[in-house]
């Protein structure tokens, strides 16, 4: 067993190193899979661990876990880096993890940022997986759909791991700050509005959470009876930003994203890229952000501009690909876009019309004409009996009846003149003359 060097408390390491839980119990975040009776942990603590995949954005505890798993499993504990290794570097070790297994010890190998491995790198795990000489726990940012090998894939469980709350990281902070191995021989005067000020920052990242302050409390004053005192200014300036007014958790966040909707709702791009450099800068997921402009697009827009929907897609890939704070020029040009779009919101007043009458309405059957008829007892039963192909129609329309009796003339989209809605509008007209014309 080679785990006595692991958990070394060495105060030269960074505060985030010494700080390292040991155990489950002081893990912070990932409720889904380590509270009590959740899948991860019931084959931690029985020991049936197999290959499996940590997914998650950076500072979760990906490492961590690892590593609690390999001193809680009774196994030999290999870190190795997808960056500075080769296939001949994969080969030594996993000749090391077979002699260990002919000695009866089962070998763990972690393996981080594991889709930085080339496809050959990564087969060269397979055989040494198939025939149990290891147990690969491989850690990713990156969607394992796309990065690793379908056949290495396929032999590992993948666990999702979310970024940590800004209470999961409060408490972290509290705790290096009583903690031995962090400041807890020190006396800190830090208040809890300036902790959550750091745990908002952080953005669900744990590292960056304990970086933070360590370099707050490295900045600190020091009074003449020893109390370590970190100022709001001082804060600050170690984060490089204003401490603005903003709680992702709180009245402020709603206050703020409403106000990014309504400005852009209003027409008015100064003053939603305002209110997205407030956000943003304050620590939000640039990813909600994303979210609610694509919301924004179909909600505000739809087919007055079509493109308004593609656009907000395009923002939310490129802040998935690159991330803060690179991707606010992407948001920006996203927000200006769907502020000067024209604005319609007749899809969204479809379908909370046709919501309505679906919720009073769910056992309403689907009319014969419509329905599938796969089998031949479907057929006895009209299944399908005069249904009408529009591609077989010269105007490619017929005048089949596709909604309920009872629904019979419900009118859901009713298209503005607004942008390209205008055509959409004349199309519609067109075919609803049509059939009136056929009946």
């Amino acid at each position: 067993m080679k785990q006595l060097t692991l958990f070394e408390n060495d105060l030269t390491q960074p505060l985030a190193a010494r700080l390292r839980p040991q155990s489950l119990e002081a893990f912070a975040g990932q409720s889904h899979l380590l509270g009590e009776g959740k899948i991860l942990r019931r084959l931690i603590e029985s020991d049936q661990i197999s290959s499996m995949i940590f997914w998650g954005p950076p500072g979760v505890g990906k490492t961590t876990l690892a590593r609690i798993i390999a001193s809680q499993t009774k196994s030999v504990f290999i870190d190795f880096s997808a960056v500075t290794s080769g296939i001949k570097e994969i080969r030594t070790v996993m000749q090391k993890a077979e002699d260990n297994r002919r000695y009866g010890e089962r070998t763990i190998v972690f393996v981080d940022e594991i889709h930085r491995f080339n496809k050959a790198q990564q087969d060269a795990f397979l055989p040494f997986v198939e025939k149990g000489s290891i147990i690969l726990i491989g850690a990713t940012t990156e969607n394992p759909s796309f990065e690793i090998n379908s056949a290495l894939l396929s032999r590992c469980k993948v666990f999702v791991l979310h970024a940590l709350e800004p209470e999961d990281l409060q408490t972290l902070l509290l705790r290096a700050l009583k903690d031995n191995r962090g400041f807890g021989t020190q006396q800190i005067d830090i208040t809890d509005e300036m902790l959550n000020m750091i745990a908002v920052f952080a953005n669900g990242d744990a590292r960056t959470a304990l970086s933070t302050l360590e370099m707050v409390v490295l900045n600190g004053s020091l009074s003449k009876d020893g109390i370590i005192k970190v100022t709001i200014e001082t804060l600050e300036q170690c984060i490089s930003k204003k401490s603005l007014l903003y709680d992702k958790a709180g009245e402020e966040h709603y206050n703020l994203i409403s106000a990014l909707h309504k400005s852009m709702r209003n027409s008015d791009p100064d003053a939603a890229v305002y209110w997205l450099a407030r956000m943003l800068e304050a620590g939000e997921d640039p990813l909600y952000v994303a979210r609610r402009i694509t919301r924004f697009a179909s909600e505000d827009v739809g087919l007055a501009d079509p493109r308004a929907l593609e656009l907000s897609v395009a923002a939310y890939q490129a802040c998935h690909y690159i991330g803060m704070p690179e991707c606010t020029v992407h948001l920006t040009q996203a927000v200006v876009y769907l502020s000067l779009a024209p604005k319609s919101n007749a899809l969204y007043m479809a379908y909370e019309s046709a919501k309505k009458d679906a919720l009073n309405q769910l056992s309403e059957p689907v009319p014969l004409v419509i329905r599938n008829g796969v089998t031949n007892l479907m057929k006895e039963l009209d299944y399908g009996r005069g249904y009408q192909y529009a591609h077989d129609a010269e105007e490619t329309l017929t005048h089949m009846q596709c909604l309920p009796d009872s629904l019979k003339d419900r009118e859901y989209y009713r298209p503005t003149q607004q942008g390209l809605e205008q055509k959409f509008k004349t199309r519609l007209e067109q075919i609803k003359a049509w059939k009136e014309q056929q009946q």
